[in-house]
């Protein structure tokens, strides 16, 4: 299967160093270009492509805005967000999966994060650049008051929600806890399905919300 790709960025020399990486695999296609959050949202609609890699920094709407008109909690059809950006700060990455985005890279973090990314968001799961998930995580926790003794899973349940909260992949979960890859995904379909949760970022930010994994 061939994944299709838009690229939203407003310098044209990003939008064709990605696309340089993109269509270097395989199975994997760039079918259009936005120069800006507009271009991107009518793109994005028309051509309902796999993912659509967004800028934050974009005129006339930010990605952050982008993201929520594509994948945001009130899309009866959301669309695959990932945001790529070279803005290393909080408020972003909490606006980006909070809006939608299933992921978040860094422009500095290689191609090979980049490919991943995209290879995830196509297989339901997500991807944050190693150097700002576990900040990140502990942002979404401040403020928010404990309470795991409410939560509706089970403890088999809770064990594979931390581990993905610490930002471990399937493989690695399976590994650390002794369980097949195929009872990992398992447990993660019902996680979505007890705490109303569309993927595995919301899933994280649930755990982190409410001291399900602990900021050590």
């Amino acid at each position: 299967m061939t994944v299709r790709v838009l690229i939203a960025d407003d310098q044209a020399m990003i939008r064709g160093g990605l696309r340089l990486i993109l269509e270097d695999e395989p199975d994997i296609e760039v079918v259009a270009e936005a120069a800006d959050g507009v271009e991107a949202i009518e793109a994005a609609r028309r051509l309902r492509p796999d993912v659509c890699l967004v800028d934050i920094r974009m005129p006339r709407l930010d990605g952050i805005e982008v993201t929520r008109a594509l994948a945001g909690p009130g899309v009866t059809d959301p669309l695959r967000v990932v945001v790529v950006t070279t803005f290393d700060l909080d408020e972003y990455v909490y606006g980006a999966l909070r809006g939608g985005a299933v992921g978040f890279v860094l422009k500095g973090a290689g191609p090979r994060l980049l490919v991943e990314a995209v290879r995830a968001a196509v297989a339901g799961e997500a991807l944050v650049s190693p150097s700002v998930t576990i900040r990140l995580l502990r942002h979404l926790a401040e403020g928010a008051p404990p309470s795991p003794s409410t939560s509706p899973l089970t403890d088999r349940e809770l064990e594979v929600v931390r581990a993905v909260a610490r930002g471990r992949t399937n493989q690695e979960v399976a590994a650390e806890l002794f369980i097949s890859l195929s009872t990992v995904k398992g447990h993660m379909a019902s996680v979505q399905s007890k705490l109303g949760l569309r993927n595995r970022v919301e899933i994280v930010a649930w755990a982190w919300e409410n001291r399900i994994v602990r900021s050590t």
